[in-house]
C-alpha cells in the first residue's frame, strides 16, 4: 500500500523536480491543467500566480497544504482556505533584489534615452515592503530624492519617513508601485491609480508598475499618457495577463511580461521557501534549510571589467548595471510577440542578480565603487583583501 501523500505542483517551479519525489507522489501539470478535477485527491499543491485557489478548485479536494512560490498571494482565497482548515503560504521577498535589478535597469535606461540624471530626479516609492525597501536602497545609492508612501507601515511606525499619497504624487517625477493586490478595505489598491490620480497631476510624470497589473486602471492609464500627464511608461504588469492591452503596449516606454522578479536567484528563493514550508508540514526528512544545489549561469561572466578613465559616474554605474541585465532585450522580445506572452514567462533567459557579479573597475574613484556595493555587487577579491 503506497502512503505517500500526493503533491499537484506547476510545472514550471523551476529546481522542484527530484527533491520531493523520495517523500511524496508529485504530480507535474501547466496551470490550465490544474483544476478540481486533477486536484481532487491530492493533499498539497505547489503553485504560481496562475492558479486561481479559490472554492471552485478546492471544493470537495482532499487539499490540506497550498505554497506558492512568489510573493503575491492575492491569487489564493484566504479566508476559503481558512474557513476550510487548508494552510497556505506565500514566498514573501523571494525575488525582491530582481525587481530591484529591473527597477535599476528600467531607471537608468530611460535616464540615458530622455537624456535626464537620476540625481536631478525624486522618485516615489508606493508600498515600502521587502520589494519597496531594496529599492529605496537603491535609489539612494545612486543619489536620488526619495519619497515613500506605505500606510500600513506608517500606522504601524509612526514618525515621519512617510509621506500620504497626495503628498508623494505633488512631489515626485517618477513613482514606481510595489504594492500588494488588495480589492477592498482600508488599504485597497485595486485600481489606486484611477482617472482622479492621474488628474492630480500637475506636471509630467513617468510611471513605472512592477506589483499588480491591476493597481493601475488601465483606461484611466491610457488617457493620461497621451494628454502627457504621463510621459514615460515602464510597465511589467497588466490588467487582464496574459491578454493584454496592445493599445496600451504601444504607449509604454518599456514594456515586459510579468518577468520584473524572474531572476534564477529569486526562482530558486520562492522554491526553496515552499519545499521547506511543506517538508516542515508534512514531516519530511528533507535536509533543513533546504536550498537548490545548482542554479544556471547567465552567458555574461560572472566579473564585470571596466576601465573608467574618461567617464562620468553616471555612465559607469549605468554600464555596470546593464552588464547584468538589458531591460530593452526583454521590452524588444515582447513588441515582437505579445501573444506568446505566457510562453516567454515560461522560457525566459537565465537572469542572475547584482550579488552574483564582482567589480572589478580600474581607475574607478572609490566613492562610485561604493555605491555599487551598497546595492549588492561584490567586490573582487584584490578589494576585498584591502
Amino acid at each position: 500500500m503506497n502512503n505517500k501523500i500526493k503533491i499537484v505542483a506547476d510545472d514550471k517551479i523551476p529546481f522542484l523536480k527530484g527533491v520531493l519525489e523520495p517523500f511524496a507522489e508529485v504530480l507535474y501539470l501547466s496551470p490550465k491543467e490544474i483544476t478540481n478535477a486533477t486536484v481532487k485527491d491530492a493533499d498539497a499543491l505547489l503553485i504560481r500566480t496562475r492558479t486561481k485557489c479559490n472554492k471552485e478548485l478546492l471544493a470537495g479536494s482532499s487539499i490540506k497544504f497550498i505554497a506558492t512560490a512568489t510573493i503575491g498571494f492575492d491569487h489564493i482565497d484566504g479566508a476559503y482556505c481558512d474557513a476550510n482548515k487548508i494552510h497556505w503560504m506565500s514566498a514573501p521577498g523571494c525575488n525582491s533584489s530582481s525587481v530591484q535589478q529591473y527597477i535599476a535597469s528600467a531607471l537608468v535606461t530611460i535616464a540615458a534615452n530622455k537624456k535626464f540624471k537620476l540625481s536631478d530626479k525624486t522618485i516615489g516609492i508606493v508600498g515600502v515592503g521587502n520589494v519597496g525597501s531594496k529599492v529605496e536602497k537603491l535609489a539612494k545609492a545612486i543619489d536620488m530624492n526619495v519619497l515613500l508612501c506605505d500606510p500600513p507601515r506608517q500606522r504601524r511606525e509612526g514618525g515621519n519617513q512617510f509621506v500620504p499619497l497626495d503628498e508623494l504624487v505633488k512631489k515626485s517625477d517618477i513613482i514606481t508601485f510595489h504594492v500588494p493586490l488588495n480589492r477592498s478595505g482600508e488599504d485597497k489598491t485595486f485600481h489606486m491609480a484611477d482617472e482622479k490620480f492621474f488628474e492630480s497631476f500637475a506636471q509630467s510624470k513617468i510611471l513605472f508598475n512592477s506589483s499588480r497589473g491591476e493597481v493601475v486602471e488601465t483606461d484611466a492609464l491610457k488617457i493620461a499618457v497621451r494628454n502627457g500627464s504621463v510621459s514615460d511608461l515602464v510597465l511589467d504588469v497588466w490588467e487582464n495577463e496574459p491578454n493584454i492591452d496592445l493599445e496600451l503596449l504601444e504607449l509604454t516606454d518599456i514594456a515586459t511580461p510579468h518577468i520584473a522578479g524572474y531572476s534564477a536567484d529569486g526562482k530558486a528563493n520562492g522554491t526553496a521557501i515552499c519545499v521547506n514550508g511543506l517538508a516542515g508540514h508534512f514531516n519530511f526528512p528533507l535536509e533543513k534549510n533546504w536550498y537548490p544545489k545548482e542554479i544556471p549561469n547567465p552567458a555574461n561572466f560572472s566579473k564585470i571589467e571596466i576601465d573608467c578613465v574618461g567617464r562620468i559616474e553616471e555612465k559607469i554605474i549605468r554600464e555596470v548595471i546593464l552588464s547584468t541585465y538589458k531591460i530593452e532585450e526583454d521590452d524588444k522580445r515582447l513588441r515582437s510577440s505579445a501573444q506568446t506572452f505566457e510562453k516567454q514567462r515560461g522560457d525566459y533567459p537565465v537572469r542572475r542578480e547584482f550579488t552574483f557579479y564582482s567589480l572589478n573597475l580600474s581607475n574607478c574613484e572609490n566613492v562610485i565603487q561604493e555605491k555599487l556595493y551598497q546595492i549588492g555587487f561584490k567586490k573582487n577579491k584584490i578589494e576585498e583583501a584591502k
